[in-house]
C-alpha cells in the first residue's frame, strides 16, 4: 500500500535525495505536492516523473514557464508564498520540509496545522520559531521527525529511552573545510563551500565552515530534546562517522554511526517507525581505521559560543542570530565581506540595542526576522 508524500524544496539537496529514495522504491509512494524556489526545469521534470498532483514555484515570475513545462500532464501548477503554504497544507502521510531559510517557516507551519508527520530539514523553523512551532505541534497533534543527521541520530539513540534518564547529548561536528586554515580572513567562497564529507548547498556549507551550522543545531536540539542547554555538548569529529551521541545516567552512551550521506537520515524519517533499504554500503570500520575528537575552537570559530548565548537569552535572540547570519553568509558568497567578518556581523546585530520581546506567533517571528535583516544590512561593510 502506497503512502502519500509532499516535498517542500524538491530541487534542493535534501529534496533531490528524497526523490532518489522514492525512485528506488517504486510503487511505495504517492506524491501529492512538490515545490521549488525558481528551478522550473527541475521541478517540472520531477513532477512529471512522480506524477505529482501539484507543483509550486515560489517565484511568481516563473509561473508561466512552469505551466508550459507541465502542459498536457494534468499536474496543477501554482506560484507564490501563499501557494507554498497551500501545498504544505494538503493532507499527506508525510511532508518533507526542506525549504532553506526563513522562507520555509510559513510552509512548515501549514504542514504542522494539517496534523500529519513532518520530516523537518528546515533548521530555521525551530531556531527562529522554536516555541511557536513546538506549541503548534502539540496543539494540532502533528509529529516532527528530524532530518538533520545529528538530530536524527539523537532521535534514533533515544528510541526506548526516556529524556529524564539522559545525562547529556553530544552533537558531533566535522569542523568543516577550514579547521586547519590559519588565515580565515583570506578564505574564498569556493574554499568554504568545499566540504570534505558532505554534499550540501552553498549556504549550509558556509555555515558548516563557520560552525554556525552546529550553533543552529544546538538551538534546534534544545527544542527537540529538552534536556537543558547545559547538557547539550558539541565535539569536533572530522571523520563524520558518529553523527551524535546520547549519554544516559547509568553511564551508557549510545551513538549512531553511518556514512556521510543524507539519504540515511531521510530514509529513517520516511520509514519511521520501521526501516527501509538505501543504496549505502555497509560501514567498514577497519577501512575507517580511527576516529578522532576535539573540543571546538571558539576563539577562531565563535559561532557556537554566539548560538549558545542566544539560546540562553531566549526570546527573540535566536531569530535575530539566524537572520543576521543569513545576511552575512549571502554577503560573503557575493564577496562583499571577508569570511572572518561573518561572526563579527552576527555578534554586532545581537549586541545592537534592546532585543524585541519573545515572539508568540509566526507573524511576530517574521517581523523579528525582517527587523534583524534590516539592521544587519545597515551595518554591513566591505571587508
Amino acid at each position: 500500500m502506497s503512502r502519500s508524500i509532499s516535498i517542500l524544496g524538491a530541487t534542493g539537496s535534501v529534496g533531490e535525495q528524497t526523490l532518489d529514495l522514492l525512485r528506488r522504491n517504486p510503487g511505495d509512494w504517492n506524491v501529492i505536492a512538490l515545490t521549488a524556489n525558481s528551478n522550473v526545469a527541475g521541478l517540472a521534470a520531477a513532477a512529471r516523473e512522480f506524477e505529482a498532483e501539484l507543483a509550486v514555484v515560489a517565484d511568481e515570475k516563473c509561473l508561466d514557464d512552469l505551466r508550459d513545462a507541465l502542459s498536457g500532464s494534468g499536474i496543477e501548477a501554482a506560484a507564490g508564498r501563499s501557494a507554498l503554504c497551500e501545498a504544505a497544507a494538503r493532507p499527506a502521510a508525510i511532508t518533507v520540509a526542506a525549504i532553506v531559510g526563513c522562507a520555509g517557516l510559513g510552509p512548515v507551519m501549514a504542514a504542522i496545522e494539517q496534523g500529519g508527520t513532518i520530516a523537518l530539514a528546515n533548521k530555521e523553523a525551530l531556531v527562529s520559531a522554536g516555541e511557536v512551532m513546538t506549541a503548534a505541534v502539540a496543539r494540532h497533534g502533528a509529529t516532527l521527525l528530524p532530518v538533520d543527521s545529528e538530530h536524527n541520530a539523537i532521535f534514533q539513540c533515544l528510541q526506548g529511552g526516556k529524556i529524564a534518564d539522559v545525562r547529556s547529548i553530544t552533537l558531533t561536528a566535522s569542523g568543516g573545510p577550514l579547521r586547519m586554515v590559519e588565515d580565515l580572513s583570506a578564505v574564498t567562497p569556493e574554499q568554504a563551500i568545499a566540504h570534505p564529507n558532505w554534499d550540501m548547498g552553498a549556504k549550509i556549507s558556509v555555515d558548516s565552515a563557520t560552525m554556525f551550522n552546529k550553533g543552529l543545531e544546538l538551538i534546534e536540539a534544545h527544542h527537540l530534546f529538552p534536556v537543558g542547554l547545559d547538557r547539550i555538548r558539541i565535539v569536533v569529529h572530522p571523520q563524520s562517522v558518529i553523527h551524535s551521541m546520547v549519554e544516559y545516567r547509568d553511564g551508557s552512551t549510545l551513538a549512531q554511526l553511518g556514512p556521510s550521506d543524507m539519504r540515511v537520515p531521510i530514509a529513517s524519517c520516511l520509514a519511521w517507525p520501521a526501516r527501509m533499504d538505501t543504496p549505502m554500503a555497509p560501514l567498514d570500520l577497519p577501512a575507517i581505521g580511527e576516529m578522532t575528537f576535539f573540543a571546538p575552537d571558539e576563539d577562531r570559530f565563535p559561532a557556537t559560543r554566539l548560538a549558545r548565548q542566544a539560546a540562553e537569552a531566549g526570546g527573540a535572540a535566536p531569530a535575530v542570530l539566524n537572520a543576521a547570519n543569513e545576511i552575512a553568509v549571502a554577503a560573503f558568497l557575493k564577496r562583499q565581506i571577508a569570511f572572518s567578518r561573518i561572526a563579527v556581523l552576527v555578534e554586532s546585530v545581537l549586541e545592537q540595542g534592546v532585543l524585541p520581546p519573545a515572539p508568540r506567533t509566526l507573524e511576530e517571528v517574521l517581523r523579528v526576522d525582517e527587523d534583524a535583516r534590516t539592521r544587519a544590512t545597515r551595518i554591513l561593510e566591505p571587508a
